[in-house]
């Protein structure tokens, strides 16, 4: 469905659902920067698992784009109440899919590398079958078939994975909040591609722009291990990186409820045959969010 007629599709009307959060603030932020007549919207405004909830924000609302940045994301949280992880990342997602069905709008929705077990030896692609070995996981792509299923074409689903920024709880700031210790300890054995919200905001916000539909991977460039990462973050904060020293998944105590995949390399292959252009390498943004952070 096209946008409402008589609108600059570049400038647009845009409802974001999860607007608190890490992600959901950048991409606020970056719309706004735009241009964009922004509706920001957290759980205590918009339940997106409450259908006449996401029917009374979205039919009237008159906007060209809703971004669902809303998820239950403890990931072991979600091991202990499936029903939740499943009414807030998998119902949501068809409430929100047939909403923007029917006013026009175009739905884009973040999704995770949760969905897949991280058995593969290679990065995953977006044709590569999902087999999530977490509740977490599974409610999100339940998550995705809802969207297939109920948005008629008109939805761009993006998986990203490792995100971080200068908002809200995340690896980077947990590291700098244990940077006075003498040593740190985290997994070798767990290997992804470090995301910064703000790069991942400007991407969400092209494909809403050109409406794309569809299921991409989006990620910053550059895969590396949890250990290695750390060190990347303690570099950048002008601290010893060799305080930090590498364990293994199994040797976590205690242990974590939720299984995570050994492998969350996500190929950007969709992203790159569409022709549009790849996020920059990790350690740019990583360098802006650790200053901004220490401030």
């Amino acid at each position: 469905m096209e946008a409402p007629a008589g609108r600059d599709r570049t400038l647009m009307r845009v409802l974001v659902a999860g607007a608190v959060g890490q992600l959901g603030t950048d991409l606020v932020r970056r719309c706004e920067e735009a241009g964009d007549d922004v509706v920001a919207a957290d759980r205590s405004t918009l339940d997106v698992g409450d259908r006449a909830a996401v029917d009374a924000a979205v039919l009237d609302g008159g906007f060209d784009v809703v971004f669902n940045a809303a998820a239950w994301t403890a990931v072991d949280a979600c091991e202990a109440d499936p029903e939740r992880a499943h009414r807030d990342n998998a119902l949501a997602c068809r409430w929100l899919a047939d909403a923007c069905r029917r006013s026009g709008a175009h739905l884009v929705h973040v999704s995770t590398d949760y969905v897949f077990d991280g058995t593969k030896d290679v990065p995953y692609h977006e044709w590569d079958r999902p087999n999530p070995q977490s509740v977490y996981g599974a409610s999100k792509w339940s998550g995705e078939h809802e969207i297939a299923v109920h948005a008629g074409g008109g939805a761009a689903v993006v998986r990203t994975s490792w995100i971080f920024g200068a908002h809200g709880p995340n690896m980077v700031a947990t590291v700098l909040g244990l940077r006075d210790r003498d040593e740190l300890a985290f997994v070798d054995d767990q290997r992804g591609c470090p995301t910064a919200t703000a790069d991942l905001a400007g991407m969400l916000r092209t494909l809403a722009v050109e409406r794309v539909p569809g299921l991409f991977h989006v990620t910053n460039a550059g895969a590396v291990s949890w250990y290695e990462f750390v060190r990347d973050v303690l570099e950048a904060a002008g601290e010893d990186p060799d305080k930090v020293r590498p364990i293994r998944t199994a040797d976590l105590d205690p242990p974590r409820p939720a299984p995570r995949p050994a492998n969350s390399v996500l190929d950007n292959r969709a992203l790159r045959l569409s022709g549009l252009p790849p996020l920059r390498h990790y350690r740019e943004p990583l360098q802006q969010v650790v200053d901004a952070l220490l401030g």
